[in-house]
């Protein structure tokens, strides 16, 4: 049921980051250790299972709505598919 903007405290502002601002060129990620990221956390942060599901979940569509910044890897037997920067979208030494 939609609510009033009076009923909140406080309203920010949606921001969604741009891949080459949340990861390291130099690294290839999970979709959990992204999920991390996006939030200001350490990707090796330990988290529960709710929270982490929930972190993911909204971290999908991100990627996904960013598919042109990101290469996967080809996964091996059981591992996750990991997720790095596209070369293209990388800025040179110097550039920022």
């Amino acid at each position: 049921m939609p609510k009033p903007k009076d009923d909140f405290d406080a309203l920010y502002g949606y921001l969604l980051y741009d891949p080459v601002d949340v990861l390291d060129a130099d690294y290839m990620y999970t979709v959990p250790e992204i999920a991390r990221m996006l939030q200001g956390l350490d990707p090796t942060t330990d988290l529960d299972d709710e929270t982490e599901d929930r972190l993911v979940e909204w971290t999908i569509p991100w990627i996904i709505a960013n598919e042109s910044d990101f290469v996967i890897n080809d996964p091996r037997g059981d591992e996750p598919g990991y997720f790095g920067l596209h070369p293209d979208v990388v800025p040179e030494e110097g550039e920022e």
